[in-house]
């Protein structure tokens, strides 16, 4: 490979890795797109298993209403055929009140024939000069009294005896049939207001049952309207994520190309005597230790900016952004409290929480953050703290 062609591979990494890097045009990772997807995906299924159990519990209580209703019905059906008996009995009751009022009217005349014979009667008796019958006639106390009276009885004749039965037999038979008749009446309001006290029953149950059918079957179709917009949205949801996951494998792909092309520039992975495998091919300028009065943390490998960026050992990605004078910083969490970290970044080929492998490009050298030159500065930590990372090369 001529020194011009590699001189312009390198330059062209940095925008190579930074457009292989697995994020969306907003710039959020689009593994976060992807995973926030899918809870929001999980979340749909959970509103769709609550409003299918909603409903099928709305449907339940709709089919025992209906039964509820039909028991009514017949029960209203019956109430309605007795309604009817009791009618048709009321009709005949009225009839009865209409002859016996007839009946009355004739007694009442009887009667009046009656009192007036014997008042004819009484009229010749006292003409007749019977001083005995006048002296009870004088004394009684209307024609009830004098009806009563055993004296004024023994001393009229037979005709006046009959006479006077018949008065007493018509005033009887009147007072009879005018009990009668206040009974029928009576009857006739008693069964009256009960009818309409239970066909007014019958019809508010109704009512009311008809009343709690529409609203339920209302929230029924609230709920179901509402499941049939959590299931569009769902769909959607899931549109929308296999249209990222297809955007994922397309940026992996790239992502795999480059890094095979990386590999090409970067040359072969150096394995020393250490457990990590070097992250890039160069010298060590600074080491570990005190520099310029403060701790220098890590150990800077002088490489040309673009130079991929290797990860030391598989692990997965719990830092990666911009931090203070590291500038783009990655660090790799290895397990067993040891992690590794990577300053200065050009671009990353990476993304945070990323499972890596040992070998793979996490990166490009550059010189962001404080620093003077492009190099990478690399350092190994040992629960956070800060190690020589030579004893691990």
């Amino acid at each position: 490979m001529s020194r011009l062609r590699l001189c312009f591979l390198v330059a062209a990494m940095p925008l190579a890795l930074w457009l292989a890097v697995p994020v969306l045009s907003d710039g959020a990772p689009l593994q976060s797109k992807i995973e926030s997807k899918k809870r929001e995906i999980a979340r749909k299924k959970g509103r769709e298993r609550v409003l299918t159990t909603t409903i099928s519990s709305y449907t339940h209580r709709i089919n025992l209403l209906q039964g509820d209703i039909t028991t009514l019905q017949a029960r209203q059906v019956r109430i309605e055929a007795d309604l009817a008996a009791k009618r048709e009995q009321l009709a005949r009751i009225q009839d009865d009140l209409r002859q016996e009022r007839i009946r009355i009217v004739r007694l009442h005349a009887r009667l009046v024939e009656a009192r007036a014979a014997l008042a004819d009667r009484l009229v010749q008796l006292y003409k007749a000069d019977e001083p005995d019958v006048v002296t009870v006639i004088l004394e009684s106390d209307g024609f009830a009294d004098l009806l009563e009276r055993t004296e004024f009885m023994q001393r009229v004749s037979q005709q006046d005896a009959r006479i006077i039965d018949r008065v007493r037999q018509a005033k009887a038979e009147s007072e009879a049939a005018e009990k009668r008749l206040d009974a029928l009446e009576e009857r006739q309001r008693r069964v009256t207001a009960q009818v309409a006290q239970r066909a007014e029953e019958v019809e508010a149950i109704k009512n009311s049952l008809v009343e709690r059918q529409q609203q339920y079957q209302g929230v029924r179709e609230d709920k179901r309207q509402a499941l049939v917009n959590t299931r569009a949205d769902r769909q959607d949801l899931e549109g929308d994520l296999a249209a990222l996951e297809r955007e994922e494998a397309a940026v992996m792909a790239r992502l795999r190309s480059v890094q095979s092309a990386d590999s090409q520039v970067a040359g072969p992975v150096r394995q020393g005597s250490g457990t990590f495998i070097w992250p890039v091919n160069g010298p060590v300028v600074s080491g570990f230790g005190m520099r310029w009065g403060r701790l220098h943390a890590g150990a800077d490998i002088a490489v040309p900016a673009g130079t991929p960026i290797r990860a030391a050992d598989s692990g997965r990605v719990v830092l990666l952004g911009w931090t203070g004078g590291y500038g783009n910083y990655t660090c790799i969490d290895h397990g067993n409290a040891v992690s590794t970290c990577y300053a200065h970044q050009s671009a990353y080929a990476t993304s945070m929480g990323a499972s890596v492998s040992r070998g793979q490009v996490i990166g490009s050298v550059g010189c962001t953050g404080h620093c003077f030159g492009d190099h990478l500065h690399f350092e190994v930590r040992i629960n956070g703290a800060p190690v020589d990372p030579m004893g691990y090369l």
